[in-house]
């Protein structure tokens, strides 16, 4: 049995959640979770829910989403499934774009009615609704859903829409793979984007905009030479980093290394994700330096390399100015 097998199923030794929950994080980041060569773990799923906050969904209520079928953003979802880990041989074998359409039409019509529900004052506002700024029309383009006719929502603006984004699909795909049920994938995923990063699937996506922006800001007092080179040649973080802040770096393969980068950003919170995009430059500073191009380095970022990335990203904590540190926490909110 490891330390997490008899961690998970003693608990804390003093009988006080939070420390057990610290002995958890610190396991995973001394330890890691225990994986095949493949990345699956019986225990990964198990740690992110609990990691997450995520309590035990009953799974008629995800069979109750389900069966409302196709949401409002179906088309949407439809055009991104097929391109979700498309080169990924791993995660063809194991998830089913079937299985992405029902998990992210699920979420779809879950968020469509908390909408509803703010619209019409059923609920106090959910998290999802704090809404600001016009749609974004940059790389990752926002879509909204249309309202059923269960309530009369022609006064809000558009703005104010809960939207499928582009990109959600990738966000969902580390779930489906980790999981033995969509239901628990479901439970995670909405998790996730709720409480964790609801500034990026909202709006205008200012928690991505912010995310970008504080990426720059970080490397600027990490490594000034390198980020005077990257902006020197018209490289700000806009142009290279999008997709790796919306998707928290899913989008950089190999998947394994992904499910354990993920390991440790659920432990110690989603927005150090920040911090592990900057020292995937730092890992290439060199090769970035000696670049009179660097945008033909950074069209795709090298494969992670979880473990590196998270040694170098822990070492810029210390350096980074409170304030800043204080607004990469709240970035995704």
């Amino acid at each position: 049995m490891t330390n997490l097998d008899q961690l998970l199923s003693r608990g804390s030794l003093t009988g006080h959640p939070e420390e057990g929950l610290n002995e958890l994080r610190y396991t995973i980041l001394t330890q890691g979770i225990p994986a095949n060569s493949e990345g699956m773990s019986e225990l990964r799923m198990y740690i992110w829910l609990i990691l997450l906050n995520a309590p035990p969904l009953r799974t008629d209520v995800y069979l109750d989403l389900v069966r409302q079928g196709a949401s409002p953003a179906h088309a949407k979802i439809q055009n991104d499934t097929f391109r979700t880990f498309q080169g990924d041989p791993l995660f063809r074998r194991r998830v089913t774009q079937n299985s992405i359409t029902r998990v992210l039409n699920a979420v779809a019509w879950r968020l469509n009615d908390a909408h509803e529900a703010r619209v019409n004052g059923w609920q106090s506002p959910p998290t999802l609704s704090e809404f600001g700024g016009s749609p974004d029309t940059s790389k990752m383009s926002r879509y909204s859903f249309t309202t059923s006719n269960r309530g009369d929502t022609s006064t809000t603006n558009d703005a104010e829409q809960i939207g499928y984004v582009q990109g959600m699909n990738v966000l969902c795909g580390p779930f489906l793979y980790a999981s033995r049920s969509e239901v628990e994938a479901f439970t995670g995923f909405e998790k996730l984007i709720t409480q964790e990063c609801p500034g990026y699937v909202r709006g205008s996506m200012e928690g991505v905009h912010k995310g970008l922006a504080l990426v720059d800001r970080v490397l600027n007092v990490v490594d000034a030479k390198l980020f005077t080179h990257l902006i020197n040649n018209q490289m700000e973080a806009k142009i290279y980093a999008f997709a790796s802040v919306l998707t928290m770096s899913a989008c950089t393969p190999p998947l394994p290394e992904v499910l354990q980068l993920w390991d440790f950003l659920f432990a110690y919170g989603p927005h150090l994700n920040i911090l592990c995009i900057v020292a995937q430059l730092v890992l290439i500073r060199d090769q970035l330096l000696d670049s009179p191009s660097p945008n033909q380095i950074l069209r795709s970022l090298p494969s992670l390399n979880a473990s590196r990335i998270i040694r170098v990203a822990m070492t810029f904590a210390s350096k980074i100015p409170e304030d800043m540190y204080e607004e990469i926490i709240n970035h995704a909110k």
